[in-house]
């Protein structure tokens, strides 16, 4: 991992020097656009619609549109001078409960380690959070972007999680078509209920994969070893009338035998999904050894988040 950010937590008058590190990575497969005709991969050209003309970097400058077609412009050193002055400090502004953040507020995760000589106050801090039961909530400025942030502690580590601001989140009153506030059939919330009970386990992220990624990789690697694809039709969803009818069925569905559908079935047991195999290399020799080389595989690229 290599560091996204360095300078100091401050609470009170204590100061914790640390460096950040993306505490996650983007493992999406990326895709090129190509030429169909001659099979080329297609470059992002800045070009000037006015001058008709390739614009280097060194030409362009930031602008925001206050009304349609005017701009003011802004240079990069006026845009550093309004950035925060303490844009290498986290200071902590409060300590509260994290069961008091709604997940919608929460961005993206990143990793705190101390720095040059921080590990004591790194170390007391980690510890007072920890007996305390609070967490952080500070003001960060990283890439000139301002946000709030909760400070916590993962196991040994402290991570800091960028959050929204009140106002960066959409009211529900503009989400259509919400269904009014209207009585819910009893039987149909029982077994609704007793379905959610049986689909009642302990969360093991483990379990979880990325299928499409998956089935994607074997497609890439399919094409590159030159094999046929053949993509299954997708199944007919139909629209269930009875609801009732539903809820009985998904609830058998998941029953363990011999259990009465009155009482509570205990948490389904989880089984990890074997990970996808690794992609081969490709072989290397003599072109004429007529043993059969391995085919090449390709895997998916691993970019950390954030860098």
């Amino acid at each position: 991992m290599h560091t996204v950010w360095k300078g100091a937590i401050s609470f009170g008058l204590v100061h914790v020097p640390v460096k950040m590190f993306s505490a996650t990575e983007d493992k999406d497969i990326s895709m090129r656009y190509i030429h169909k005709e001659c099979g080329s991969p297609l470059s992002y050209v800045r070009k000037c619609p006015v001058c008709e003309e390739e614009v280097g970097w060194e030409e362009i400058t930031k602008g925001y549109e206050y009304e349609k077609g005017k701009f003011v412009l802004f240079e990069k050193d006026e845009l550093e001078q309004l950035a925060e002055q303490n844009s290498k400090n986290i200071t902590i502004l409060d300590f509260v409960d994290l069961t008091e953040i709604d997940p919608i507020y929460f961005q993206k995760t990143y990793y705190l380690s101390p720095d040059q000589a921080g590990a004591n106050a790194y170390r007391l801090l980690m510890e007072a959070m920890k007996e305390s039961g609070k967490i952080g909530i500070a003001k960060i400025s990283i890439r000139s972007k301002s946000s709030l942030a909760a400070i916590r502690v993962l196991d040994e580590c402290l991570s800091i999680e960028t959050i929204f601001y009140p106002d960066e989140i959409r009211p529900i009153s503009q989400v259509p078509n919400l269904p009014e506030k209207t009585e819910v059939n009893s039987k149909e919330l029982d077994m609704a209920k007793l379905l959610i009970d049986q689909l009642s386990t302990p969360f093991d992220p483990e379990k979880y994969t990325d299928d499409y990624r998956e089935r994607l990789l074997e497609a890439i690697n399919s094409k590159v070893s030159g094999e046929e694809i053949k993509i299954a039709p997708a199944r007919q969803e139909t629209n269930v009338v009875d609801l009732m009818a539903a809820l009985q069925a998904s609830i058998e569905a998941v029953k363990p035998i011999g259990t009465d559908p009155g009482t509570k079935a205990k948490p389904r047991k989880t089984t990890r999904k074997p990970a996808a195999k690794e992609p081969a290399a490709k072989a290397s020799g003599d072109d004429t050894d007529e043993t059969p080389k391995p085919k090449r595989r390709v895997k998916a690229k691993k970019t950390e988040a954030g860098s």
